[in-house]
């Protein structure tokens, strides 16, 4: 029986991964974190349907001894979602190579995605596979985009933007990671080079169609921004920004950007759990739909030029899902003994005709709008 350890396995992430893979017999799932009340809460949910032996297990990735603690667990596969991952180190990763087991996680972390292949050579020579940011970016972004590159002939740019609804459940981590590079430099690919922006300025309006509407963006960081023009041979831009539904909520960010870019703060993330409790007050405003939309632009196979636009929708509170399914999909595929050691961005991991059934299982909507 094949072990998979959860880290983080009572989060906002954590828990929809138990709650998936609980169903899979012949595995024994452990959701582990720091807090025994709450893996032993969501066994116990859980238990009653469950396919899959289920434990809940105190581990913490900080303690001195945690490489020996994961050890003794005799992991198979270990899915780290115990972010945020911006100035985490690898000890995770490193830990899952000293004892042979493959690594997933669900960074959006740029630095920390785009340098997991530091470790590729141990991850090899230890045969396992480490991936990092089998999520929503970069894990199905680049599935998508892999999914009708061959309708290109050459791609000019990508443009991605997520938009979820402000009444879905959030993560506190998730708020952190933005909250640290919010009205903070960085460099994105445009007019066939790098030029650097800010994180959440340069706001806009983009439209999700008539369900969704209008919503503001404003830039954020991801790994998609470093590995895509190259990947992908984009000619002009790649673009990422994301969205929050309330407008003076939106408008409240573009603000402490601004205060962040002057200096006048050195970092937000510090206030994430100020934050994070305030945006509770406005919990019932808006709705719990969102949606993540993808629009290629270039040549397609005639030489003319060609737009298309993919967007996944989300209603009532199901977004939150979305960014757990990579990593449930390449963890189905190692427990079925599909092994590609190495190290490596999640990036081309799976194909969209995979993440399908799982989009239809949970009522997702996807549309394809095709312009030339």
């Amino acid at each position: 029986m094949k072990t998979v350890v959860v880290l983080g396995g009572y989060g906002n992430f954590g828990k929809r991964i138990c709650e998936t893979l609980a169903q899979d017999s012949g595995i024994r799932l452990l959701c582990c974190g720091r807090h025994s009340d709450k893996a032993r809460a969501l066994v116990a949910q859980l238990q009653p349907s469950a396919k899959a032996e289920l434990q809940a297990v105190v581990l913490d990735i900080n303690a001195a001894d945690f490489r020996a603690q994961l050890q003794d667990l005799t992991p198979f596969l270990v899915i780290h979602t115990g972010g945020p991952f911006q100035g985490q180190n690898y000890r995770v990763a490193e830990a899952c190579i000293a004892i042979g087991a493959h690594y997933l996680d669900l960074a959006d972390d740029r630095r920390f995605v785009c340098d997991i292949t530091l470790l590729n050579k141990q991850a090899e020579d230890a045969g396992v596979q480490i991936i990092s940011g089998a999520s929503s970016v970069p894990g199905l972004s680049s599935a998508v985009i892999e999914h009708y590159q061959s309708r290109f002939r050459q791609i000019d740019s990508i443009d991605i933007a997520i938009a979820p609804g402000n009444q879905a459940e959030r993560g506190e981590a998730t708020l952190r990671g933005i909250l640290s590079y919010t009205g903070r430099p960085f460099s994105v690919f445009e007019q066939g080079g790098g030029r650097t922006v800010y994180g959440w300025m340069n706001s806009r309006r983009k439209y999700f169609g008539p369900e969704l509407g209008w919503r503001w963006l404003a830039n954020v960081d991801v790994p998609d921004l470093e590995l895509f023009p190259a990947q992908f041979a984009v000619t002009e831009r790649v673009r990422f920004q994301a969205s929050l539904e309330l407008t003076f909520l939106h408008f409240s960010m573009l603000a402490m950007a601004s205060l962040a870019r002057l200096r006048l703060i050195k970092n937000w993330a510090p206030a994430t759990a100020l934050i994070y409790r305030m945006s509770h007050w406005f919990s019932k405003l808006g709705s719990a739909d969102g949606a993540m939309q993808i629009d290629i632009a270039g040549l397609n196979t005639q030489g003319a030029a060609s737009r298309l636009r993919w967007r996944l929708e989300a209603y009532d509170g199901i977004g939150p899902f979305i960014p757990t399914l990579s990593t449930i999909i390449i963890a189905r595929q190692l427990l079925a003994g599909q092994v590609n050691p190495g190290a490596r961005a999640c990036s081309g991991e799976f194909s969209l005709a995979e993440f399908y059934p799982y989009a239809q299982s949970l009522g997702l909507v996807i549309r394809e709008e095709q312009g030339d």
